[in-house]
Parts: structure tokens; sequence; C-alpha cells
């Protein structure tokens, strides 16, 4: 049987395809000169407390997420992003051997408008999908950045409306990033990529979360 394509093999396929890769490099090379990310919490750090809600309106806690076992916490841009989709296609398919490992999902993402829902619904029912309103977790972890004017009106000029799905138009988003935290808030794993195109491997993180059983 032919093994499916893993999620890096996707990412770069819809990468390689996208008419809009030269306005994107030259984005992302801004965002290495400026390090964006750079101060985006470590393996080894403590993971800081978070509140939030999520897509049935509940205010979660870090604790409140812990409670079952470890926590892979995964900020995306968007259901807009293709990206993101793709991200979310990989987690829906793992979120079985997750569960298996002991471990929960929780994706954040600054929408507004029940677009919550619609992230858990991607992602799988036993999946929790986190409203980070006006990107304030992404800023206190050093995640969120200005688009800038270029890629602003990019992505404007493509329909995307800023105010619509996050309540503003300042164009801020998040860095993708995942965080794999043990249940003393520990984090075990941390992949923050400045990059968009580039995401965490599903199966490599359901294989650090087995790891964590005693």
């Amino acid at each position: 049987m032919t093994k499916p394509p893993s999620l890096f093999e996707k990412l770069d396929a819809l990468k390689n395809a996208s008419s809009w890769r030269g306005l994107y490099d030259e984005f992302v090379e801004r965002l290495r000169i400026l390090n964006v990310g750079a101060q985006a919490p470590r393996q080894g750090d403590r993971f800081p407390d978070i509140v939030l809600p999520d897509h049935l309106g509940r205010h979660r806690t870090l604790d409140s997420l812990l409670r079952q076992g470890p926590l892979v916490l995964s900020f995306i841009r968007g259901g807009w992003c293709p990206y993101c989709a793709s991200e979310l296609q990989g987690r829906h398919a793992a979120l079985p051997s997750l569960e298996n490992a002991g471990g929960k999902l929780a994706i954040v993402s600054g929408e507004l408008q029940g677009r919550s829902r619609l992230l858990a619904d991607k992602v799988g029912s036993g999946a929790i999908a986190l409203c980070d309103v006006d990107h304030g977790l992404a800023l206190q972890l050093g995640l969120a950045f200005h688009l800038g004017p270029k890629m602003f009106a990019a992505y404007e000029g493509y329909g995307v409306d800023f105010n619509d799905l996050y309540g503003g138009i300042a164009g801020i988003l998040p860095v993708p990033a995942t965080f794999v935290i043990g249940q003393d808030r520990t984090i075990e794993f941390a992949y923050a990529e400045p990059d968009f195109r580039l995401r965490a491997e599903p199966e490599d993180v359901v294989d650090i979360v087995a790891s964590l059983r005693g």
C-alpha cells in the first residue's frame, strides 16, 4: 500500500504551485531579518497560564486543558489560509493516534464570528479550538507580527477581509507554532517558524506525546 504524503510533502507541493511564491519568499525573508518568533517559548520553558474562550463559549485555562494529559497547542493564521487548511487536515488525520497516546489537541486562532467552531469541526470532535481575541496570547508569546503594507494590500486585494476575520484592520497575524506541553506545564517540544508554509509534522508530534507516558 502506498504511504500517503506527509504534511511536509503536501505543503511543499502547495508552496511550489503558488503563484505568490516570489511575494511570499520576500515576505518571509523580512520576517527572518526582524527575528519574528525568536522570543517564543522554547523546549524546557514553562508555558504561561492562558484563559481563552473555546468553540463552545467556555473559558479554558491551561490547567483545565492539561487535566487529562499532555497538550498539543497549535497556533494557526486562520481557516482562510491554504497552508493552515493543510495543517488542519494533517492534525485531523493524526488525532486518533494523538488521543491513543494520551494527548489533547487545541487549535488557536484569532478569528472571530463563530469561526472557532468551524475550525473544531475540521479537526475532529476530540479537539478544541480556542479564540485568541486580538491575538493577545500570540503577542504575549512573541508570535504576533504586523504584515506590513505590501502583504496587507496583497491579501486585501485577494479578498481577505481582516476586519471581518479578526475584528480589526491592524493586519496582525501569528507565526504558526506548535507546542507540546506536559502536565507540569513544561514545554517538551516547541516549533515556531516564520515561514508559514512550514509546519510541525503531526506524526512527529504524536511520537513526542507518546514518549511522555510514564
